[in-house]
């Protein structure tokens, strides 16, 4: 990550991506809409300091979306998530806006609908809610170092022009420009999705001097719209960025990586503190093994999880075992974490590392089934201290794991051949563990017998020639070829051979 290359549009841009799947909405949403109030701003001849907060309250509006995943999935059913496009279109002063939403409320829940329904329609918790999202949107902005004038627009996201939002009921002037603008603008891009460009003139019209400020609605036509699909809007954003352009000292990287962190673990109260936990084991343990500089693989901890956003809360806080349909998500949100970082050039590091935290030595991890071959150690030692860190958390279907219980856990998954044993016992020891010795991890859980066999077996020998070369009996050489070929999946040498060299079984 070079200095030069650390611009903060870029970064949150990047990062933006995580607020458009956290509201189920398409991807490049949150810059399209930042784009569209920045150029009402500009029509509207504000000045430059004055658009610089329209850019990044609009880019980042969404920012306090994930700390109310719970209660929504209490207030509407498990598949609230779904609800999030619809809510945010519709005018709840509006009454006939809100029926959609209610017919989806409680979807899936059997009897239990109509008790979702209920509060849904009595509105029981739902000021609560609003509150949430702008007060946490505004704490988070102030973590990203953007300044008062950003976090005053994200507390005030649900007010009206009328004066019926939340959580103050600012009217008019009251509410800052930049929020009254960023609403007008992601209207405009939503309705431009869904209906087109006389979609967005009817509705724009109709909201405003209600939900939204009229003289903002009469700068608006569709000339501001019209391109959204033809030109590279991630590169025409960062052109139009506001001067003076910002950038980040390299000391406050972690910084804006660990305000996204919080923006994840916000997802559920079970996850609270698991990315910034994780990043403080690899960051302790990284020198041990082998690590020189472990910014890059603490960034990849902070951020590993940003996919899980993806995923409906419904899932994380389901309390038996995942159904097929859970687990098709989970499997997926590594992927959407590197989809989110890749993004950018100034995260391409951090994306290759955390594409690869739920993968496993053996091949038995997701979402690639990659092996020990495909694993550089940054990512082994990233995928123990996941799986450690979340041992000692609690989870809605087992308690947390006492910390001695989840080492043995540990242990015993380098025994297995899924976890890397160096980069175990390197985490182990940060977190306060007695391991002595060196660990070893193989493969697809071969011991260590089994491993000379396989090299030998590799290289060509027949069963005699292993015997006498590790002096046991034929018969024990034959045991030994078919359990491993019976491990490892393979039945041929060639298949073997191949096998040790994917898994690096022919280097220390």
């Amino acid at each position: 990550m070079a200095r030069d290359d650390l611009r903060l549009a870029e970064l949150l841009c990047a990062l933006s991506v995580s607020l458009d799947l956290a509201m189920a909405q398409p991807l490049e949403k949150s810059i399209r809409s930042c784009l569209v109030a920045l150029r009402l701003a500009q029509r509207l001849g504000l000045p430059p300091p004055t658009q610089q907060t329209t850019y990044y309250a609009t880019l980042l509006r969404h920012l306090g979306c994930t700390a109310t995943t719970h209660e929504e999935a209490r207030l509407f059913g498990p598949g609230a998530a779904e609800l999030r496009p619809l809510l945010e279109r519709i005018d709840p002063a509006r009454k006939r806006e809100a029926l959609p939403v209610l017919r989806q409320v409680g979807r899936g829940t059997g009897l239990h609908r109509l008790q979702y329904v209920g509060r849904a329609v009595v509105g029981s918790g739902e000021a609560q809610i609003l509150l949430a999202v702008c007060e946490v949107g505004s704490i988070l902005a102030d973590g990203l170092g953007l300044g008062p004038e950003v976090s005053t627009a994200l507390y005030q996201n649900l007010e009206r022009f009328d004066g019926a939002g939340t959580p103050r009921g600012l009217a008019a002037d009251e509410i800052a420009v930049a929020t009254r603008i960023a609403e007008v603008a992601t209207q405009a891009v939503i309705y431009q999705y869904l209906g087109g460009p006389d979609a967005v003139v009817t509705v724009l019209g109709r909201r405003a001097g209600g939900w939204l400020d009229p003289d903002v609605v009469a700068a608006y036509d569709e000339q501001l719209t019209e391109d959204l699909d033809t030109i590279d809007v991630w590169q025409e954003i960062l052109e139009a960025e506001p001067g003076p352009v910002r950038r980040i000292p390299d000391d406050r990287i972690d910084a804006v990586a660990e305000t996204f962190a919080h923006f994840v673990d916000l997802k559920s109260p079970y996850l609270l503190g698991h990315s910034t936990g994780v990043a403080e084991l690899v960051d302790a343990a990284a020198v041990s093994v082998g690590i020189d500089d472990p910014r890059t693989v603490r960034r990849a901890a902070l951020l590993h999880d940003l996919g899980r956003v993806a995923v409906p809360t419904g899932v994380w806080e389901r309390p038996r075992e995942l159904r097929r349909t859970d687990w098709e998500q989970v499997r997926l949100h590594p992927y959407q974490s590197e989809r989110i970082l890749a993004r950018s050039a100034v995260l391409e590091p951090v994306a290759d590392l955390v594409a690869l935290h739920h993968e496993r030595l053996d091949g038995s991890g997701y979402p690639r089934h990659a092996k020990a071959g495909d694993l550089p150690v940054p990512a082994r030692l990233l995928a123990v201290a996941d799986v450690y860190q979340a041992l000692t958390q609690e989870r809605p279907h087992r308690p947390a794991y006492e910390p001695d219980a989840a080492a043995l856990v540990v242990l015993a998954e380098v025994a297995a051949g899924r976890l890397d044993g160096d980069c175990a016992k390197a985490v182990l020891g940060v977190a306060g563990h007695q391991v002595p010795g060196h660990l070893t991890s193989r493969p697809a859980g071969l011991s260590e017998r089994e491993v000379e066999v396989l090299r030998l077996l590799a290289r060509g020998r027949a069963n005699a020639e292993i015997a006498r070369e590790l002096v046991v009996s034929p018969r024990t050489a034959e045991h030994h070829v078919q359990h491993i070929y019976g491990k490892i999946g393979v039945s041929t040498r060639a298949g073997a051979a191949l096998f040790a060299l994917r898994n690096g079984l022919f280097t220390p």
